[in-house]
């Protein structure tokens, strides 16, 4: 899920490059402890030793800084190639697994998809976020499919899509926690119902 931040942009070194850091991890630790709706720009500025008024001009909102720090944690987020498609699959469920049941990753969605319902433009932030991420891992199914474990119109964001959606239903909907049984029937689902030719274009894609 990698995005831009919404406002300003971070050089590679010196003072703008500490203080994202200094700010974004102030805000991953804040959403370790409470809630996004807790969260304001004068306890980030506490927490993180930068002045209100540089973090209000940077990220304007608190919004701001947590699609900042979405993009700089999903990033770290691996993109499985073992050669196997099965395997992959297993490995990013693992992987989106273990990043949406960790408290903190949790907030942020959560507080982010609450504040995407009230402002347009955070919501176009979150949508990006996610489609890039979706497009960036879209490799696994594309290399299946030219190494013939797929059929050849097989729609590669619909395989990764249907592969996520239980851990977001989860989280979101049922407000669980991820178990192994979860990564497991996601990846099998999604693998089985991919050679399957369940996500080919069909009559209504051709």
């Amino acid at each position: 899920m990698n995005a831009r931040p919404p406002h300003g942009s971070a050089r590679p070194g010196g003072r703008t490059a500490r203080t994202r850091v200094a700010v974004l991890t102030a805000a991953y630790e804040a959403l370790g402890a409470e809630s996004f709706s807790a969260l304001t720009l004068d306890k980030l500025a506490e927490r993180s030793g930068v002045h209100v008024s540089t973090i209000r001009r940077r990220w304007r909102t608190v919004e701001g800084v947590v699609v900042d720090l979405l993009a700089e944690r999903s990033s770290t987020l691996p993109t499985p190639d073992s050669g196997d498609f099965r395997r992959d699959l297993h490995e990013l469920a693992q992987a989106i697994g273990d990043f949406t049941d960790a408290l903190r990753n949790r907030n942020v969605i959560q507080g982010l998809l609450a504040a995407a319902a009230h402002d347009p433009r955070v919501e176009e932030i979150v949508r990006a976020a996610f489609v890039g991420r979706t497009e960036q891992v879209t490799r696994i199914v594309r290399h299946a499919i030219d190494r013939g474990e797929l059929p050849a119109d097989t729609d590669a964001k619909d395989v990764i899509a249907a592969l996520g959606a239980p851990f977001y239903y989860r989280v979101l909907i049922l407000r669980g926690s991820i178990d192994a049984r979860l990564v497991r029937t996601s990846a099998e689902a999604a693998y089985h119902a991919a050679r399957a030719g369940v996500f080919g274009a069909g009559p209504d894609g051709e």
